[in-house]
């Protein structure tokens, strides 16, 4: 990023602005036609083409990548997703695994009830309903009982769950995510990785609490505190990468 001098113009600052932005739109652009998680999967096409008609939230093309490298490259037999929405993601992390073995689940969690009967077809209409499990409610509530679950059953987890996990992924509210940490952490185990999606918040996580627009105000303390907390857990391992909006990578020592 270039570096304004004392007494450069609003005007530089914005030109400068919109030219990082129309370069960022290239490169993703250039990187997705050399890779595109997607043709493989032209039923996920569709879906990613409602959602954007929609203006549904959908997790970005470099995160798609990042997903799918890491159901090839790691292959999870068990995995936790936070954040079901229509089931884009738990869908392509399904079709990646399919193409080695059918040896896996998926536990997802959402607690939006207009989303769950959509999500629901989705995954029927991409042949993945054996493969994932769709528990709706409140995620604090259901990450406590998977808790409770884990410490009661002989093996980890009791009947309504699919844990232990090997992968966690975390897409959902972001207010919520220090709440939720402590609850992440009974559920991990040595080498469980945690993904975090969209922790750098279009880059206001580096504003200060005042710049912020009120409404979103609540969000950024939430998220630097999570973030805080991941980095500064001696039980955890975190990286944070500039991929798409921002992601955490975090292991269990």
């Amino acid at each position: 990023m270039r570096v304004f001098e004392q007494g450069s113009s609003l005007k530089e600052a914005r030109e400068d602005r919109e030219y990082r932005s129309i370069r960022e739109e290239r490169m993703e652009g250039f990187l997705s036609s050399l890779t595109d998680p997607l043709e493989s999967y032209p039923e996920l096409m569709s879906i990613e083409e409602a959602c954007l008609e929609k203006y549904v939230p959908l997790i970005r093309p470099s995160m798609q990548r990042f997903l799918s490298f890491e159901m090839k490259a790691r292959r999870p037999k068990r995995i936790l997703e936070i954040g079901t929405a229509v089931g884009f993601s738990s869908i392509l992390m399904a079709k990646n695994l399919l193409e080695f073995s059918d040896d896996f689940h998926i536990d997802t969690i959402e607690n939006y009830d207009v989303r769950i009967p959509e999500a629901e077809a989705n995954f029927k209409a991409c042949g993945v309903e054996d493969y994932i499990t769709l528990h709706f409610g409140d995620a604090g509530e259901i990450l406590r009982l998977m808790g409770e679950e884990k410490k009661q059953g002989d093996q980890g987890f009791g009947l309504h769950f699919h844990g232990p996990y090997d992968l966690i992924f975390m897409d959902a509210a972001k207010g919520q995510y220090p709440v939720w940490l402590p609850l992440l952490k009974d559920l991990m185990e040595k080498n469980t990785l945690l993904i975090t999606d969209n922790v750098l918040q279009e880059g206001e996580l580096v504003e200060s609490h005042f710049a912020i627009h009120r409404r979103n105000r609540t969000i950024h303390k939430r998220v630097r505190e999570y973030l805080y907390a991941l980095t500064h857990d001696e039980d955890l391992q975190t990286e944070i990468l500039p991929i798409g909006d921002g992601l955490a990578l975090t292991v269990l020592r």
